[in-house]
């Protein structure tokens, strides 16, 4: 629909004036038909053959030499297929595969904790309440973070290091996706510390065995200061794909006040932006670019969205809702914009003469 950058404020606008009253079941009627919510575990299984095939040849290649001439390229090949990995233990999330939850739990902490390092039940506990309040002050974690603010109140309570970055996030916001996989990290042993989960045990086991496998594989084929380097490049771009697959999913769209009540249809569309459907951008995002048929429908397996993608546009045409999609370097343009836009009075107040003596 729309090629252009949008606004809180006139998303907002829009919203106002249509306040559409489409029915979901209705929606959810059209999609069932097409047979588009069937579980997809031979999907899910070929994803994990391809990885694992992919895992292999990165390992293997890990000892073929110690050349970091060669083990470069290697640690971005070994990124690129742990963020697969990670597009794997998200489909297991929303219980895409399989019909009992304890396999798509057990796929997930695969994936998640022993590949990853990453705790499945934090993540889990996190992306669940992001779902359910996407965009939301208060309430979506992901828009809660220290080092990045998505609206001026957020900006002005910023303090110390934490607003300096703030201050200058548009220029900050690449480099510090290179840290994302330490904040996983972190962020996941936190959890497990401080949360009595169902697998909290297990998930802590698995976690020490990514730790002990990871990290003794590469140094036995590398050696202690090559191991070092390749960890390091890995790590940051592994963290630095994800991220900048999950950016352009709601970052810069309509963020909603603490008091906000749309209907779920709403919430769900006006906070969400979709990158334009290639064969090329779905295998890179990882059906992640269709994120308004994933809010929509989160159980609905990625093979499945390009075909949703269809029947869910046509719907909110249909109705008067404005489903936005755009480009994927046009996603990032939208991104930068806001953030600058957002961290402009830490800027302005920087920028006020001073009193002189005079005063």
């Amino acid at each position: 629909m729309d090629e252009h950058t949008p606004t809180a404020a006139v998303v907002a606008g829009r919203m106002e004036r249509n306040r559409p009253k489409a029915d979901y079941s209705e929606l959810k009627r059209r999609v069932k038909e097409q047979g588009l919510l069937d579980k997809q575990p031979g999907f899910i299984a070929r994803k994990m053959l391809i990885n694992f095939a992919l895992l292999g040849l990165s390992v293997a290649v890990l000892f073929l030499s110690d050349s970091l001439w060669l083990q470069i390229p290697n640690a971005v090949l070994m990124a690129f297929v742990f963020g697969q990995f990670g597009f794997v233990a998200h489909d297991a999330g929303h219980r895409q595969a399989f019909r009992t939850p304890r396999r798509n739990d057990l796929v997930g902490m695969l994936h998640a904790n022993v590949l990853l390092g990453m705790s499945f039940g934090w993540w889990l506990d996190k992306h669940n309440k992001h779902h359910a309040n996407p965009n939301q002050h208060d309430a979506d974690p992901d828009i809660d973070m220290p080092v990045l603010a998505f609206s001026e109140q957020d900006a002005l309570k910023k303090r110390g290091l934490f607003r300096f970055l703030v201050k200058h996030q548009a220029i900050f916001f690449f480099p510090l996706l290179l840290l994302q996989a330490l904040s996983l990290h972190a962020g996941s042993v936190g959890f497990l510390l401080s949360h009595k989960t169902k697998y909290r045990a297990l998930e802590a086991v698995l976690l020490l065995v990514h730790v002990v496998a990871y990290v003794g594989v590469i140094i036995a084929a590398l050696g202690l200061g090559h191991a070092l380097v390749f960890m390091l490049v890995q790590q940051a771009l592994f963290g630095f794909y994800l991220a900048s697959v999950f950016a352009p999913n709601h970052k810069g769209m309509l963020v909603l006040g603490s008091g906000d009540e749309l209907g779920f249809m709403l919430r769900q569309v006006l906070t969400a932006r979709n990158v334009h459907p290639h064969p090329i951008t779905d295998f890179w995002y990882g059906g992640l670019n269709y994120q308004i048929e994933h809010h929509l429908f989160p159980t609905l397996a990625r093979n499945k969205l390009r075909e949703a993608h269809v029947i869910i546009k046509r719907f909110c045409e249909e109705h008067e809702i404005s489903y936005y999609q755009t480009s994927m370097l046009g996603s990032y343009r939208e991104i930068i914009a806001y953030l600058h836009q957002v961290s402009a009075p830490l800027r302005a107040n920087a920028e006020q003469p001073r009193p002189g003596p005079g005063y």
